[in-house]
Protein backbone atom coordinates (compact mmCIF):
# COMPACT_ATOMS: atom_id res chain seq x y z
CA UNK A 1 0.00 0.00 0.00
CA UNK A 2 3.16 2.16 0.65
CA UNK A 3 4.31 1.43 -2.27
CA UNK A 4 1.48 2.47 -4.29
CA UNK A 5 0.97 5.89 -2.46
CA UNK A 6 4.66 6.70 -2.82
CA UNK A 7 4.63 5.84 -6.85
CA UNK A 8 1.74 8.19 -7.21
CA UNK A 9 2.76 10.98 -4.97
CA UNK A 10 6.12 10.19 -7.46
CA UNK A 11 4.25 10.51 -10.63
CA UNK A 12 2.20 13.73 -9.05
CA UNK A 13 5.96 15.28 -8.64
CA UNK A 14 6.76 14.62 -11.80
CA UNK A 15 4.18 16.13 -13.54
CA UNK A 16 4.64 19.03 -11.58
CA UNK A 17 7.74 19.85 -12.57
CA UNK A 18 6.83 19.64 -16.30
CA UNK A 19 4.31 22.07 -16.03
CA UNK A 20 6.42 24.43 -13.74
CA UNK A 21 5.00 26.80 -11.53
CA UNK A 22 4.43 30.70 -11.12
CA UNK A 23 6.13 32.31 -8.14
CA UNK A 24 5.69 35.80 -7.44
CA UNK A 25 8.54 37.92 -5.57
CA UNK A 26 7.71 40.95 -4.68
CA UNK A 27 6.95 43.11 -7.93
CA UNK A 28 8.06 40.30 -10.51
CA UNK A 29 6.87 37.40 -11.60
CA UNK A 30 8.99 33.83 -12.12
CA UNK A 31 8.29 30.22 -13.92
CA UNK A 32 9.78 27.43 -12.48
CA UNK A 33 10.00 25.15 -15.71
CA UNK A 34 13.22 23.03 -15.92
CA UNK A 35 15.08 26.23 -14.29
CA UNK A 36 13.74 29.53 -12.93
CA UNK A 37 12.98 32.01 -15.58
CA UNK A 38 12.23 35.99 -14.72
CA UNK A 39 8.39 36.54 -17.13
CA UNK A 40 8.90 39.57 -18.98
CA UNK A 41 5.81 41.52 -19.22
CA UNK A 42 4.89 42.50 -22.45
CA UNK A 43 5.93 45.79 -24.22
CA UNK A 44 3.51 46.64 -27.06
CA UNK A 45 4.33 48.22 -30.31
CA UNK A 46 3.79 52.10 -30.15
CA UNK A 47 1.41 53.47 -32.51
CA UNK A 48 2.76 55.46 -35.34
CA UNK A 49 1.12 58.95 -36.58
CA UNK A 50 2.00 61.40 -38.31
CA UNK A 51 0.48 64.35 -37.24
CA UNK A 52 0.10 66.29 -33.69
CA UNK A 53 -3.47 65.94 -33.75
CA UNK A 54 -3.41 62.48 -34.45
CA UNK A 55 -1.44 61.83 -30.59
CA UNK A 56 -3.84 63.91 -28.67
CA UNK A 57 -6.85 62.43 -30.50
CA UNK A 58 -5.05 59.09 -29.08
CA UNK A 59 -4.37 60.04 -25.84
CA UNK A 60 -7.71 62.06 -25.41
CA UNK A 61 -9.68 58.26 -26.77
CA UNK A 62 -7.96 56.52 -23.90
CA UNK A 63 -8.50 53.46 -26.27
CA UNK A 64 -5.81 51.58 -24.36
CA UNK A 65 -6.44 52.23 -21.14
CA UNK A 66 -6.27 55.44 -18.61
CA UNK A 67 -2.67 55.51 -18.26
CA UNK A 68 -0.68 58.07 -16.76
CA UNK A 69 1.54 59.33 -19.57
CA UNK A 70 4.73 61.46 -20.15
CA UNK A 71 4.30 63.66 -24.03
CA UNK A 72 8.19 64.12 -24.78
CA UNK A 73 9.07 66.74 -27.39
CA UNK A 74 12.20 64.81 -28.28
CA UNK A 75 12.81 67.03 -31.55
CA UNK A 76 11.39 69.00 -33.93
CA UNK A 77 9.31 66.10 -36.37
CA UNK A 78 8.97 64.01 -33.78
CA UNK A 79 7.02 63.79 -29.95
CA UNK A 80 6.30 60.50 -28.08
CA UNK A 81 4.01 59.54 -25.46
CA UNK A 82 5.03 56.40 -22.94
CA UNK A 83 3.84 55.14 -19.56
CA UNK A 84 5.65 54.87 -16.27
CA UNK A 85 8.05 52.14 -15.62
CA UNK A 86 6.31 48.97 -15.54
CA UNK A 87 7.64 45.97 -13.12
CA UNK A 88 10.46 45.18 -15.11
CA UNK A 89 11.31 48.72 -14.82
CA UNK A 90 10.73 49.46 -18.85
CA UNK A 91 8.15 51.80 -20.43
CA UNK A 92 5.79 50.92 -22.46
CA UNK A 93 5.74 53.51 -25.28
CA UNK A 94 1.88 54.13 -26.34
CA UNK A 95 2.05 56.62 -29.21
CA UNK A 96 5.00 58.00 -31.75
CA UNK A 97 4.25 61.09 -34.09
CA UNK A 98 6.59 61.93 -36.74
CA UNK A 99 5.70 64.81 -38.77
CA UNK A 100 5.42 64.68 -42.27
CA UNK A 101 7.77 67.06 -44.23
CA UNK A 102 9.00 68.65 -48.05
CA UNK A 103 12.00 66.64 -49.23
CA UNK A 104 14.48 69.77 -49.09
CA UNK A 105 17.96 69.73 -48.46
CA UNK A 106 19.88 72.43 -47.05
CA UNK A 107 23.52 72.96 -48.13
CA UNK A 108 23.01 71.25 -51.01
CA UNK A 109 22.57 72.82 -54.96
CA UNK A 110 19.66 72.83 -56.77
CA UNK A 111 19.32 73.30 -60.43
CA UNK A 112 17.22 76.49 -60.99
CA UNK A 113 14.16 75.12 -61.74
CA UNK A 114 13.78 72.70 -59.28
CA UNK A 115 15.10 74.87 -56.38
CA UNK A 116 12.12 77.90 -57.84
CA UNK A 117 9.48 74.65 -56.96
CA UNK A 118 10.54 73.58 -53.95
CA UNK A 119 11.28 77.25 -52.82
CA UNK A 120 7.15 77.92 -53.39
CA UNK A 121 6.12 74.51 -52.22
CA UNK A 122 8.24 74.32 -49.14
CA UNK A 123 8.04 77.20 -47.65
CA UNK A 124 5.73 79.71 -46.26
CA UNK A 125 5.20 83.43 -48.16
CA UNK A 126 7.90 85.74 -46.76
CA UNK A 127 9.09 89.17 -48.39
CA UNK A 128 12.99 87.36 -48.91
CA UNK A 129 11.26 84.80 -50.23
CA UNK A 130 9.75 86.78 -52.98
CA UNK A 131 12.94 88.34 -53.36
CA UNK A 132 14.76 85.08 -54.57
CA UNK A 133 11.93 84.18 -56.63
CA UNK A 134 12.13 87.09 -58.24
CA UNK A 135 15.95 86.81 -58.68
CA UNK A 136 15.53 83.21 -59.68
CA UNK A 137 12.60 83.86 -62.23
CA UNK A 138 14.89 86.39 -64.60
CA UNK A 139 18.51 84.76 -64.33
CA UNK A 140 20.03 84.39 -67.35
CA UNK A 141 21.30 80.98 -67.60
CA UNK A 142 24.27 81.55 -69.70
CA UNK A 143 25.46 84.32 -67.63
CA UNK A 144 25.63 83.36 -63.76
CA UNK A 145 29.32 82.18 -64.30
CA UNK A 146 29.62 85.84 -64.87
CA UNK A 147 28.75 86.81 -61.23
CA UNK A 148 30.38 89.87 -59.34
CA UNK A 149 30.87 88.52 -56.00
CA UNK A 150 32.59 89.76 -52.75
CA UNK A 151 31.79 86.39 -50.44
CA UNK A 152 28.83 88.04 -49.21
CA UNK A 153 26.83 89.56 -51.92
CA UNK A 154 26.40 88.20 -55.57
CA UNK A 155 25.46 90.37 -58.18
CA UNK A 156 24.30 88.08 -61.47
CA UNK A 157 23.07 89.37 -64.73
CA UNK A 158 19.55 89.02 -65.09
CA UNK A 159 16.62 89.70 -67.80
CA UNK A 160 15.48 93.08 -66.90
CA UNK A 161 12.87 93.45 -70.20
CA UNK A 162 11.98 91.37 -72.90
CA UNK A 163 15.35 91.86 -74.71
CA UNK A 164 17.23 93.90 -72.61
CA UNK A 165 19.47 92.39 -69.63
CA UNK A 166 20.69 94.06 -66.26
CA UNK A 167 22.91 93.16 -63.14
CA UNK A 168 21.06 92.26 -59.97
CA UNK A 169 22.34 91.98 -56.27
CA UNK A 170 20.93 88.75 -54.96
CA UNK A 171 19.88 89.31 -51.45
CA UNK A 172 21.92 87.98 -48.45
CA UNK A 173 21.70 87.29 -45.59
CA UNK A 174 18.15 85.58 -46.05
CA UNK A 175 15.07 85.30 -43.54
CA UNK A 176 13.16 82.45 -44.79
CA UNK A 177 10.09 80.19 -42.84
CA UNK A 178 10.36 76.67 -44.22
CA UNK A 179 8.36 73.36 -43.50
CA UNK A 180 10.48 72.00 -40.82
CA UNK A 181 8.27 70.83 -37.73
CA UNK A 182 4.18 69.47 -37.56
CA UNK A 183 2.23 71.71 -39.90
CA UNK A 184 -0.09 72.12 -36.98
CA UNK A 185 2.78 74.64 -35.39
CA UNK A 186 3.79 77.82 -36.37
CA UNK A 187 7.23 77.42 -38.92
CA UNK A 188 10.44 79.14 -37.31
CA UNK A 189 11.66 82.28 -39.02
CA UNK A 190 15.59 81.91 -39.38
CA UNK A 191 18.55 82.98 -41.95
CA UNK A 192 19.97 81.19 -44.12
CA UNK A 193 22.81 82.40 -47.23
CA UNK A 194 21.39 82.25 -50.55
CA UNK A 195 24.33 81.91 -53.15
CA UNK A 196 24.28 80.96 -56.86
CA UNK A 197 26.37 79.16 -59.24
CA UNK A 198 27.05 78.25 -63.05
CA UNK A 199 24.36 76.06 -64.57
CA UNK A 200 22.46 78.22 -62.94
CA UNK A 201 22.65 76.13 -59.71
CA UNK A 202 20.81 77.68 -56.09
CA UNK A 203 21.34 76.90 -52.32
CA UNK A 204 20.52 77.99 -49.24
CA UNK A 205 22.92 77.04 -46.21
CA UNK A 206 21.52 77.60 -42.52
CA UNK A 207 22.75 80.38 -40.79
CA UNK A 208 21.27 80.35 -37.06
CA UNK A 209 23.07 78.39 -35.62
CA UNK A 210 20.35 75.31 -35.45
CA UNK A 211 18.36 77.88 -32.95
CA UNK A 212 14.92 77.79 -34.99
CA UNK A 213 15.06 74.02 -33.21
CA UNK A 214 14.75 75.20 -29.49
CA UNK A 215 11.80 77.63 -31.39
CA UNK A 216 10.16 74.67 -33.01
CA UNK A 217 10.07 73.08 -29.97
CA UNK A 218 8.38 75.56 -27.93
CA UNK A 219 5.93 75.98 -30.24
CA UNK A 220 5.17 72.14 -30.37
CA UNK A 221 5.03 72.32 -26.33
CA UNK A 222 2.65 75.22 -26.40
CA UNK A 223 0.07 73.89 -28.89
CA UNK A 224 0.35 70.84 -26.44
CA UNK A 225 -0.29 72.00 -23.52
CA UNK A 226 -3.09 74.14 -24.84
CA UNK A 227 -4.79 70.99 -26.54
CA UNK A 228 -4.24 68.71 -23.75
CA UNK A 229 -4.95 71.61 -20.79
CA UNK A 230 -7.83 69.57 -19.22
CA UNK A 231 -5.55 66.36 -18.71
CA UNK A 232 -2.04 68.44 -17.69
CA UNK A 233 -4.02 70.22 -15.07
CA UNK A 234 -5.61 66.41 -13.82
CA UNK A 235 -2.22 65.59 -13.58
CA UNK A 236 -2.96 62.47 -15.94
CA UNK A 237 -0.12 63.97 -18.45
CA UNK A 238 3.12 65.33 -18.15
CA UNK A 239 4.66 67.13 -21.17
CA UNK A 240 8.23 67.81 -21.02
CA UNK A 241 10.42 69.78 -24.63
Amino acid sequence: MNMIREAIEYIAGLVKRSEGQLLQVGDQQFHTYEELKLIRELVPQAINVRSLSGLVGYIKSEFDGDHKLMVHVMNPTKVVAFTEFNRDKARNFMIEAAAMLPDFKFDSWYRNEEFNISLQSGFIPTDDRAAILRVIGTIQEENVKTTGDNGVTQTVVAKSGIATVGNVIVPNPVVLRPFRTFVEVDQPMSEFVFRMKDGPSCALFEADGGAWKLAAMENINAYLQKALQKEVESGKIVIIA
